[in-house]
């Protein structure tokens, strides 16, 4: 027997390879985007609570209808037009099957689809195993601003789609209207399918706040949104995510998700539902709490002589650790990954990790710190003797 193609063509994950090499040497571990801490109570307990109360089958293919019904409240005040829950609405497991189900459902084996550079590991090969070309356009450090002149160019007869960020996954930044604009403008001219992701949409820094792209008008019937509760309510394990799209081809992402998982697990779409319904306050301390969380690891991150960017959403940063006084700054970014998990016991991910385009990455980690304030002083605590172990 032999592999697949498709196979050839991508690695396993990195990060999960980094969350087992931090097991393996009891690291502390800010390399895979997990909390450390509980989803809120009222969410367990309603987990719990589906789960005895009978809930334990298969639930509609494409989602619980009081998931479905929520999701729909709540994004036909963030769109701006009427999503129904049985005709737009898709929940997935997890947004990594989001992506891969409306590309499958979207795009044909030699289609084209543009991936900002750096990017999370699964969009990718989520292109390849559709047979789709994944093609990369780099967002340069330190500012990682989205360039329309540079997507243009990389745009030929074959580009079907754009897959979109935001709040972005390794940086942290959250893409400005004028880069917003700028998008728009590609997607008409050159008739393209939107995919964005935006499970990051509720951590927010500085008083931001998320626009979705399906939300305006010249992308409704082009756009194609994938999000996801398991950052906002610290169940990344539920593994539960959800499409919002067009009813013209609702009907083929539902096709596809029904052969892939069938369903996602029906207690924790019940709970999901619960969640949701939680009041304005949970955002707001979650909103407090994570701008503690960034500011005790941005302050580290300075003292160690690193030259991190300052994340506006989600819960990363990419750092550089060239400017560092230890003899380890020299190092790729693989191995200096791997030194900081096996030698200083903090887990992080190599920055070429996010880029198939050469030479990018290679003096960068990225830092993902989801975590209670304790394991990041703890965190902070052991790289602060790296002076030592550098020399």
């Amino acid at each position: 027997m032999r592999p697949a193609n498709r196979t050839r063509n991508f690695g396993e994950s990195t990060i999960r390879e980094m969350t087992r090499l931090a097991i393996q040497h009891n690291a502390i571990n800010l390399s895979q985007g997990f909390p450390d801490f509980d989803p809120p109570e009222a969410v367990l307990h309603a987990a719990t609570g589906a789960i005895l109360g009978g809930a334990n089958q298969y639930t509609i293919t494409w989602g619980h209808p009081a998931l479905r019904q929520k999701l729909a409240e709540i994004y036909t005040r963030q769109l701006g037009w009427a999503v129904d829950p049985d005709q737009h609405i898709t929940v997935t497991c997890g947004v990594t099957e989001g992506i891969a189900a409306a590309q499958m459902a979207l795009l044909d084996p030699g289609d084209e689809i543009i991936i900002l550079e750096p990017a999370h590991e699964n969009f990718r090969p989520a292109s390849i195993m559709v047979g789709a070309a994944p093609v990369a356009v780099p967002l340069e450090a330190p500012g990682y601003r989205l360039d329309p002149a540079r997507i243009e160019a990389a745009i030929t007869p074959r580009t079907r789609a754009l897959l979109l960020n935001t709040p972005h996954n390794p940086t942290g930044r959250v893409f400005d209207d004028d880069e917003i604009a700028g998008v728009v403008e590609l997607v008409l001219r050159h008739n393209l399918i939107l995919f964005t992701d935006e499970i990051y949409d509720r951590i927010l820094y500085d008083g931001r706040t998320h626009q979705s792209p399906g939300g305006l008008e010249a992308l409704r019937d082009r756009t194609i949104t994938v999000g996801g509760l398991g950052k906002s309510f610290a169940v990344t394990g539920w593994r539960l995510g959800y499409i919002i799209s067009p009813a013209s081809v609702a009907v083929a992402i539902r096709k596809i998700h029904d052969y892939m998982t069938i369903c996602a697990p029906t207690p924790l779409q019940i709970a999901a539902a619960a969640a949701l319904a939680l009041p304005d306050s949970y955002y707001a301390e979650m909103t407090a709490a994570y701008h503690q969380r960034r500011d005790l690891m941005m302050g580290a991150l300075e003292e160690l002589g690193f030259v991190a960017t300052l994340p506006q959403g989600a819960y990363y940063t990419m750092a550089d650790y060239t400017q560092m006084d230890i003899p380890q700054a020299q190092w790729d970014s693989t191995r200096f990954a791997q030194w900081m998990t096996t030698e200083v016991g903090v887990a992080v991910v190599p920055g070429t990790s996010f880029y198939s385009l050469p030479g990018y990455g290679e003096q960068s980690i990225r830092f993902a710190f989801p975590k209670k304030l304790a394991t990041l002083q703890a965190a902070n605590e052991r790289m602060m003797r790296m002076q030592n172990k550098g020399n």
